[in-house]
């Protein structure tokens, strides 16, 4: 799941996330490498500069196109000490303004360190400039200071500077792209005398620390289609009957038993009702009943084609 949700992000980023046409990207590698323009020398020779490619596009080339906004003190043409204590404190600063920028736009990214996003000689550098100042900090204090300090192997910080720039990129596309998409008021939904009487989830951008307004509106969204076609779905059901109603309001525990995702692909596409969702389960109880769920919802995705590669 996780290399399909990093494959259709590159394929995404890659085609629509850059200024000017397309841009090959590759997944944490060429987000951390290409994070600067030019590269400046020491202060004894502050007047060279090497340009490391004309059209090298970085993650901020990207956040501007997609935001229309550039980062506090960071330009397009971000330079890099070639000093690597300069070029590792620089970089933690660069990456911590980021966070803290596409955090202050909606984002959910506490979970990132700005380690996390470094190149692996970069993080090296870092947890070693890191361990001589906490050195520093007993002989001066007499006490360690509060900041933690991650020290990872090779093979983790890979898997765990792949899943940081996943999880960046995924809340790029959230507070910029997807508040693009036009979308009905959330009131109208609930118009038809059949849904009225569910309970209302709030749309207002202050009313949950968990889900954006957008997510919301997603689970207005199948708590219409679930209750208008629970009773049309399974009304021939012979293991359960009909389904009780149900207040959905999370995308995990809510959709486990593969019932609520099969009203929504009913709305769409009722002839699959006969074929595919009467063999459901309705109440499910077990391990068994619920993967027999969820591969008859896989099966009906398979014959319209929408879920072509995906598996239980």
């Amino acid at each position: 799941f996780f290399q399909k949700t990093l494959t259709a992000i590159k394929i995404w980023f890659t085609l629509f996330g850059w200024s000017k046409g397309q841009n090959p990207i590759s997944i944490p590698h060429s987000l951390r490498r290409d994070v600067c323009k030019v590269q400046i020398t020491s202060s004894q020779e502050k007047g060279f500069k090497k340009t490391l490619g004309k059209n090298t596009k970085t993650v901020y080339d990207m956040i501007f196109h997609l935001s229309g906004q550039l980062l506090p003190g960071i330009t397009l043409s971000q330079s890099l000490p070639l000093d690597p204590v300069e070029r590792v404190l620089q970089l933690h600063c660069q990456h911590s303004t980021m966070l803290a920028f596409l955090t202050s736009q909606g984002a959910c990214l506490s979970h990132v360190m700005p380690e996390f996003l470094f190149e692996p000689d970069d993080y090296k550098k870092w947890i070693e400039v890191q361990t001589v100042q906490k050195v520093e900090d007993v002989k001066n204090s007499g006490r360690l200071s509060n900041n933690h300090l991650f020290i990872l192997e090779d093979s983790t910080f890979e898997t765990m500077s792949k899943r940081a720039w996943t999880d960046v990129l995924l809340q790029i596309y959230k507070v910029f792209v997807l508040p693009r998409v036009p979308s009905r008021n959330i009131t109208d939904l609930f118009s038809l005398e059949s849904v009225q009487h569910i309970p209302r989830i709030k749309s207002e951008p202050l009313s949950s620390n968990i889900y954006s307004p957008y997510e919301r509106a997603i689970l207005t969204w199948l708590n219409k289609h679930y209750e208008e076609n629970r009773k049309t779905v399974w009304k021939d059901c012979q293991k359960g009957g009909v389904p009780p109603m149900r207040w959905i309001v999370n995308f995990d525990q809510d959709l486990l038993d593969g019932l609520v995702l099969a009203a929504q692909l009913a709305a769409y596409c009722p002839y699959l009702i006969a074929t595919y969702f009467v063999r459901m389960y309705t109440n499910p109880r077990t391990h068994a009943q619920f993967l027999h769920n969820c591969l008859i919802l896989v099966n009906a995705m398979h014959a319209v084609s929408l879920a072509t590669g995906i598996k239980v």
